[in-house]
């Protein structure tokens, strides 16, 4: 397994985080302990979850699944660095959602408790809070490190500025402030090369790639569904329609180069500047296995280039749309 730091911290972490968000819902509580130990012995040291998971009906079903596994003991808790994020409703409740002061205490109080841990190394913001001041937001988080009940924080799904007023709101109180940042970033969609990953790159924050697959379209999705290994429809469907030519095209090079479309995309995304870790979110262990295997696929320049003449990027960002 390969490591790195997590943005400028001193924290390291495997290339690959595991992504949670199907224990529960869509994988079995036993097949997901299976899955994290099999994680743990692959070298992942990184998981990644957050309260809402579990679904509407059972928010925070999986920081309990992940709360029983810890429990078995054989050092689960201290071999993984834990993250975990708040943000979603977790009732109707007007007080059980956003980055109040107030929902930041209680809901870490309850992610520690489903987690059957006492404290969470990464706790993260799974999306800006409009309406919450940031000098608010940090006083909490202050707190709660000083309490030894988190040690580092993150972000999700923000933009540029809102990282940059993040950063500059922690400076004033010569406090660490975020050390990553979790967005959507694969092949197919690109937007966070214009100001996101700019903007972690200056302030120090790792990039946390989540739907590195964008659900699976770039994981050989043509040849799956032509040989009825998997039916596309809905959301999907229009999107396979919208990008068939340049994912048909991605197939073909994948075979040219001799390996899976899923071992591309995620090897592309582990060579672009910023990224820490892609997250895979397997729902099986063979996913699993095949996420693994990405680690030993390297692209040079060549591959690198092709990839972005079928996928277009923002490569001279953050001035892409200027002269």
């Amino acid at each position: 397994m390969q490591f790195t730091h997590l943005g400028r911290s001193g924290l390291s972490v495997s290339r690959l985080c595991l992504g949670t968000m199907n224990f529960g819902p869509q994988t079995a509580e036993e097949d997901a302990h299976s899955i994290m130990d099999a994680a743990l012995d692959a070298g992942i040291n990184f998981f990644d979850t957050a309260n809402v998971y579990g679904g509407v009906e059972h928010r925070g079903w999986t920081e309990e699944i992940l709360g029983r596994w810890f429990a078995k003991g054989g050092g689960r808790r201290e071999r993984v660095v834990l993250a975990t994020k708040l943000y979603g409703g977790m009732s109707e409740r007007p007080n059980d959602s956003k980055l109040s002061a107030l929902n930041i205490r209680r809901a870490l109080e309850a992610s520690l408790k489903r987690l059957q841990t006492d404290y969470i190394d990464l706790y993260q913001f799974h999306h800006i809070d409009r309406e919450t001041p940031w000098d608010e937001i940090w006083q909490a988080i202050d707190v709660a490190v000083q309490q030894g009940k988190i040690i580092y924080s993150g972000s999700s799904n923000f933009a540029g500025w809102h990282i940059a007023q993040a950063q500059e709101s922690a400076q004033r109180r010569n406090y660490t402030g975020l050390v990553s940042e979790q967005s959507i970033y694969n092949l197919l969609t690109r937007q966070v090369e214009l100001e996101v990953i700019p903007a972690a790159q200056r302030y120090g924050l790792g990039i946390l790639p989540w739907s590195p697959l964008h659900g699976g379209l770039l994981g050989g999705v043509l040849k799956k569904q032509e040989t009825g290994v998997r039916r596309i429809e809905g959301r999907a469907l229009d999107a396979l329609k919208k990008h068939e030519d340049a994912i048909r095209h991605y197939e073909k090079f994948a075979d040219d180069l001799g390996h899976a479309p899923g071992d591309i995309a995620l090897a592309w995304l582990l060579h672009q500047p910023g990224v820490t870790a892609p997250i895979v979110g397997p729902r099986t262990q063979e996913q699993l296995d095949a996420a693994l295997r990405a680690l030993d696929v390297t692209l040079d320049a060549d591959a690198l280039a092709k990839l972005d003449t079928i996928f277009p990027g923002h490569k001279s960002a953050p001035e892409d749309y200027a002269w």
